[in-house]
């Protein structure tokens, strides 16, 4: 169900009854504004001491009912991932002054679609992934060039994507979109669902 006081007041910019389809749209009006990375997102975990992460990656595939993005699985952000099965993020552009927070459960994206974004990307960026022993001490950065080196060597101009390598795909089980008012009076509005496959409800939140 939706909360109707929260849909009859959504106008504008927050119309519209697909949340993704809504983040899609908020994140094309940011391409055109933003100087760089649009689709850079501040991605939160947790470890094993539920001790908060927090760091910048890119958002690359928002599908109909989910958020994708790649990394290293062996990373602290993979591990912590795959532990907790969670994760949280949000989207947030200056030139907009918007944000959209995201939480929600976690599973990875293993196969033909991770190859394909794998196979996209530059060929030094597919080397490099095969390098780099991310998050894990550096002695310095002559030994990863090293690395780089020995790795292009080994795998030449098409290297496949590492087995360590590929995404992570969010389904959130809560969206905020938030925008800037006047006087810090914000416009905040929640989705919310107990499950995946449940209907959002939608309420309007104090700023």
């Amino acid at each position: 169900m939706k909360t109707e006081c929260a849909v009859s007041e959504r106008s504008g910019i927050f119309s519209g009854d697909d949340p993704f389809a809504l983040t899609r749209s908020w994140m094309e009006e940011a391409a055109q504004k933003e100087p760089s990375d649009a689709d850079a997102i501040a991605l939160a975990s947790v470890d094993s001491d539920g001790l908060p992460n927090v760091r910048m990656v890119l958002l690359r595939e928002i599908e109909d009912g989910a958020f994708v993005f790649y990394t290293n699985y062996e990373s602290a952000k993979g591990r912590e991932l795959a532990a907790s099965g969670k994760a949280a993020f949000v989207l947030h552009w200056k030139s907009l002054m918007r944000q959209i927070r995201v939480r929600g459960l976690v599973e990875k994206e293993d196969g033909p679609q991770a190859d394909a974004y794998y196979e996209g990307r530059a060929l030094q960026s597919r080397i490099g992934a095969w390098a780099s022993r991310q998050s894990r001490p550096l002695s310095s950065r002559a030994a990863l060039m090293a690395e780089v080196a020995k790795a292009g060597v080994t795998h030449g101009v098409r290297p496949k994507r590492p087995p360590h390598w590929g995404g992570f795909r969010i389904r959130p089980l809560e969206i905020e979109f938030w925008a800037n008012g006047d006087f810090r009076l914000h416009d905040r509005f929640r989705w919310r669902r107990k499950s995946v496959s449940s209907e959002w409800d939608i309420q309007r939140l104090n700023p």
